[in-house]
């Protein structure tokens, strides 16, 4: 299991390097402006697709479905098909009506920025069918736990990007945001070649071949596991997805605030989301197809030692990550995109927004975890639910904070929502289990490592406070 983790963490912190690479560049080349918000708002819709499916979202309710299966060929090769055809109908609605696509991710923009971004977002929007293909076969790479290819495979994507903005220097800000968008549509090819070729290498693409030429014969076959999949994909993938749909809900909702909003909070997001995907997506990545099959199998003692393990690795992770995030939100933002077109006053927005963010990062992280046994017993409706208690919290907090606080308390409220989801994913998998997990002397030695972390982080505050 660790070596799983140990290969997704390696692959995720990777794939964020270059991620930070270019957003360093992007903040430097277009600063936080109406361009910078409007590439941000070009790639959200898409963007928001590609964490929904490539994280772990899809695969959750594809494998245990797929695992069921009595003909998993056949049933593989229905889905792929079905979804691609619907994402294609919904590429194309988009190219024909792209004012009115990019008018209802930002409603608050005036007229002529729509017009200014609805080509962006015709442009961003053709990803969403290179994504799919990228996560459909990355799930069937899990289920035969190989994990490295989709693991680094999004640097393929930040590669893209850091290649446009390099060769877009010291252009025009709008040409800028049209090679950052062609960028995009490159990675997504590259991500989806990679994919083909480990396909190809582990049988995949054979397999797939087959179900589709047998699918007639055999369709009758998969009659239980279509319905099976029917009944728990939107639930899933509703119950799998709060922060992103939250951090949507920020953009949507401070493209009514002042220009620069949207970036700050896409910067300071992007920051939150390092910890977030390179220990808690990793973890559940790797964790779900083996939790998956135990369950399967009745092999429930084993699947409650994977998730004693998996839990105090996380906590012990994302807790020092809150802390080192939260103290030193300013000298990260500093340290990453202070420079060119980013002001020092970009950075002390960014940075407070960070710290808000920063707030639900264990609540959010464990909740990956803990709704992995939801999604192994076919339990999506009962997440889906907890997810929609999870996001009303957050649209009720988000209206009441952003007229006080702002794109602050946008963030803030993001977070809070976080712990709603917690309390309502621990309530399903059981209180009395989870406690049973954290009655344990580990609890006493990680808040004393807590303690002497935040020591040593203020120590290091003062230290580098001159410089910034």
């Amino acid at each position: 299991m660790f070596k799983s983790i140990f290969t997704n963490s390696v692959g995720t912190l990777f794939s964020r390097i270059l991620g930070f690479i270019r957003d360093l560049l992007t903040a430097s080349f277009l600063g936080a402006n109406i361009y910078s918000d409007i590439f941000f708002i070009a790639f959200k819709l898409p963007n928001l697709f590609r964490r929904i499916f490539a994280e772990g979202a899809f695969a959750q309710s594809f494998i245990p479905s797929f695992t069921a299966a009595k003909n998993k060929s056949v049933f593989a090769a229905h889905i792929f098909v079905l979804f691609f055809f619907i994402i294609f109908l919904l590429t194309m609605l988009v190219q024909i009506f792209p004012y009115y696509a990019a008018k209802a991710i930002a409603l608050g923009f005036d007229e002529q920025t729509l017009i200014l971004a609805a080509p962006f977002v015709s442009i961003n929007f053709y990803y969403l069918l290179f994504i799919f293909a990228v996560s459909f076969l990355s799930a069937l790479l899990q289920y035969k736990e190989h994990f490295s290819t989709t693991a680094f495979s999004t640097g393929l994507l930040n590669i893209s990007m850091i290649s446009a903005l390099l060769l877009s220097q010291n252009r025009a800000s709008e040409e800028i945001v049209y090679y950052l968008s062609l960028g995009v549509l490159v990675g997504g090819f590259l991500q989806f070649t990679s994919h083909l070729a480990m396909a190809k290498k582990k049988g995949i693409l054979k397999f797939l071949l087959g179900g589709l030429k047998y699918y007639r014969v055999k369709k009758a076959d998969i009659k239980e596991s279509k319905k099976r999949f029917k009944n728990s994909f939107i639930p899933a993938i509703w119950g799998n997805s709060t922060a992103q749909f939250s951090a949507f809900l920020d953009t949507w909702l401070a493209s009514f605030l002042v220009t620069g909003s949207i970036s700050y909070l896409y910067y300071a997001n992007r920051v939150f989301q390092l910890p977030l995907a390179l220990f808690a997506i990793a973890t559940s990545v790797a964790l779900f197809p083996r939790i998956s099959k135990y369950i399967r199998h009745h092999r429930h003692e084993e699947a409650e030692n994977a998730f004693y393990k998996a839990f105090w690795f996380l906590t012990s992770l994302l807790s020092l990550s809150l802390l080192g995030g939260y103290i030193l939100s300013e000298e990260i933002v500093w340290l990453l995109f202070e420079r060119g077109a980013f002001t020092k006053i970009d950075t002390e927005n960014t940075a407070l927004i960070l710290q808000m963010y920063m707030v639900g990062l264990l609540p959010y992280g464990l909740s990956k975890l803990f709704s992995l046994k939801l999604y192994a017993e076919h339990r999506q409706g009962e997440a889906a639910k907890i997810a929609t208690f999870a996001l009303g919290g957050n649209i009720l907090l988000s209206l009441a904070f952003i007229s006080p606080f702002g794109a602050m308390g946008l963030a803030l409220a993001s977070s809070l929502s976080g712990f709603i989801l917690f309390i309502y994913t621990i309530k399903a998998y059981g209180s009395r289990r989870f406690f049973a997990i954290i009655h344990d002397k580990k609890m006493l030695w990680l808040l004393l490592a807590s303690v002497i972390f935040t020591l040593i982080l203020f120590l290091l505050k003062a230290l580098i406070h001159d410089y910034i």
